[in-house]
């Protein structure tokens, strides 16, 4: 018997040694699989095709195991940075003869991103190349970017529908009441209005006036690039009076978008594959008849830049305390990336790109600090800001030797606030009380339960304020102003880059490219031999394992320009309710620009029973 057990031990090892060999045999394998560059498909002659299924952003996020588990479905994210590289590649190569622009399914993104490629479609009409842009209907964001084209295709079932900035944001106080939960608000700034929802039933006179004139800057930038790309367009007109445009065309939209000049040609998709066709030439395709250069394959086989190394860190998304996935900025990661990189000692210069409405106070300092660092070692700062640049987007900006943005871009919300909400009114409308001990005025604080003490209260304003301070403080010092004049412009209110530059809190209007060029500069180097070097996190194996498996799943926007629109109430409940979860579970004092929210590209929408109940969950 002694022998029978012996050899079932063995056998037993044998079988688990068996197992676990296979199991590192298959995720080296997998690893090397994911580790391995792909080998660059051969490109031939045609049109560049950028069917944008999806939303322009900085940075994308990271693909999570929920969603695969899920029976979610989401929206591609397009990184700004390779879809201007990838034009601008395309201007200058003979393979190229035309990028076609497909746009059914554009998910938008924020004005500045959106700008920036709009400026890079105009380079390859530049170098005498057209760009063809198609969708069934165009909305605000779509059509921005489809005026810089050549040539602007519409169904003739579509219509060209623009709305421009504003729309209502929900306020729940009304509901707290009715729940019993109490907002314990601390907050520093006559227009820090991100709180305002918990508090009010509507907006403050000084937030509305602040909203308004935000929204009417956005407005008069979006009409100014629209019509310096489409000269042609009688968009004034067609704005002031869209649906009397209809009626004069007997009721076709599409027709009325066409007699305007805001669109070109009225024909379906397989007519704008046939005028594809005669450019690029045709293809034994029953889908896509035209010689067709897919996007990935053509950002793949982009040659390596060369040149000196300037760095660029981003900040995208908001910032949050500890670590975090690519399209969200975490503190820790960002700082300790940035510090590794400093250590190597070969960056000539830095660039800080930032995409942020802002998020945790120590967060954005411990960002800061590390930027500050590379101050230290003798390197140029150069801030670029994107769509978004405010709260603590601007905190982070504060180290820079010169600050670009775009006259879209939004920045400033200079100010701070804290939310803690308590539930003893609710508590006790169902006939539950609490009860207890102290040692000192803080015991058991802040107790969501029993409600704050006084105590606890001023000592959450005092830190309020001595934040706002601090951050009035390193501002001042950084612009070369003083705390009084700082003050008077911050206050939490927000400003466009154009009235930013006015009153001193950027120094130029320009994008990325103009940052890095300054940042060449400023290192004495001649800017058309440097190369910027990304100093970010790259996302895990397993994430990209989830990202390959989740690009088969992806979906789109609706086609038409009335579902679009229609579409825009689900995308203002998630950002509702990503707003109150911010609040209600970030940091316990932010310096978040909620307001700005809107102006960066959606967030992928994931759809399903399952993805909203792990949402709900906390799981997602």
């Amino acid at each position: 018997m002694k022998i029978l057990h012996w050899i079932w031990r063995i056998l037993r090892g044998v079988k688990d040694a068996l197992v676990l060999i296979l199991l590192l045999i298959f995720f080296s394998a997998l690893f090397a699989a994911l580790s391995m560059r792909p080998t660059p498909v051969s490109i031939g002659d045609g049109a560049l095709s950028l069917q944008l299924d999806g939303s322009i952003v900085e940075q994308p996020s990271e693909a999570d195991a929920a969603s695969v588990l899920s029976d979610a479905e989401t929206t591609r994210e397009f990184r700004l940075r390779d879809l201007v590289r990838a034009l601008d590649a395309a201007a200058t190569d003979s393979r190229v003869k035309a990028v076609a622009l497909d746009l059914d399914r554009f998910g938008g993104g924020g004005q500045t991103a959106i700008g920036d490629v709009g400026r890079a479609l105009d380079r390859v009409r530049k170098a005498g190349k057209p760009v063809l842009a198609f969708a069934t209907g165009y909305t605000d964001d779509g059509y921005q970017l489809a005026a810089h084209a050549s040539e602007v295709w519409l169904d003739p079932i579509g219509a060209v529908l623009i709305t421009g900035p504003g729309g209502s944001q929900l306020y729940y106080k009304g509901l707290l009441d009715k729940l019993g939960v109490t907002a314990h608000v601390y907050r520093v700034g006559t227009f820090k209005s991100a709180v305002e929802p918990f508090i009010r039933s509507d907006q403050s006179p000084p937030a509305r006036a602040a909203n308004q004139a935000l929204a009417d800057a956005l407005w008069r930038s979006w009409q100014s690039e629209v019509t310096a790309a489409r000269p042609k367009a009688q968009l004034a007109a067609y704005l002031a009076d869209p649906a009397g445009r209809i009626a004069a065309s007997k009721g076709d939209p599409a027709e009325a978008a066409r007699a305007a000049g805001l669109v070109d040609q009225l024909g379906d998709r397989l007519a704008f594959n046939k005028r594809l066709a005669s450019i690029a030439g045709a293809a034994d395709d029953a889908v896509t008849p035209w010689r067709r250069i897919a996007l990935d394959d053509w950002i793949a086989g982009l040659p390596r830049e060369s040149g000196s190394p300037i760095g660029v860190v981003t900040v995208a998304g908001a910032i949050v305390d500890g670590s975090a996935p690519p399209g969200t900025a975490g503190g820790d990661d960002i700082a300790e990336n940035l510090l590794r990189a400093l250590g190597q000692g070969n960056l000539k210069a830095l660039v800080v790109r930032v995409d942020s409405p802002g998020g945790s106070v120590t967060a954005s300092d411990r960002i800061r600090a590390a930027i500050l660092q590379a101050k230290a070692a003798g390197l140029p700062v150069v801030v670029s800001m994107g769509s978004v640049a405010a709260s603590g987007g601007y905190w982070v900006s504060t180290p820079a030797d010169r600050i670009f943005a775009e006259p879209s871009t939004i920045t400033g919300s200079i100010g701070v606030f804290g939310i803690l909400p308590t539930f003893e009114n609710a508590l006790a409308k169902v006939g539950l009380s609490t009860d207890g001990v102290r040692t000192t005025p803080l015991s058991g604080q802040p107790d969501v339960l029993a409600g704050t003490t006084p105590e606890v209260d001023a000592l959450m304003q005092a830190g309020v304020e001595s934040f706002y301070g601090r951050f009035v403080g390193i501002v001042a010092q950084s612009r070369h102003m003083t705390p009084e004049a700082v003050d008077a412009i911050a206050q939490g209110r927000v400003w466009p880059g154009a009235e930013a530059k006015r009153i001193g809190l950027v120094d130029s209007l320009g994008g990325f490219d103009a940052a890095l060029a300054e940042a060449a500069r400023l290192a004495k180097l001649d800017p058309a031999k440097v190369r910027p070097v990304y100093i970010e996190k790259q996302p895990s194996v397993w994430a990209q394992l989830i990202e390959s498996y989740r690009d088969r799943r992806r979906q789109g926007g609706a086609d038409d320009a009335f579902s679009q629109l229609a579409g825009r109430s689900e995308v203002l409940l998630a950002r509702a309710v990503a707003q109150a979860r911010l609040l209600t579970s970030g940091a316990a004092i932010q310096a978040t620009c909620l307001e700005c929210v809107g102006a960066n590209a959606p967030a992928p929408q994931d759809r399903g029973m399952v993805a909203t109940v792990l949402r709900w969950a906390g799981l997602r």
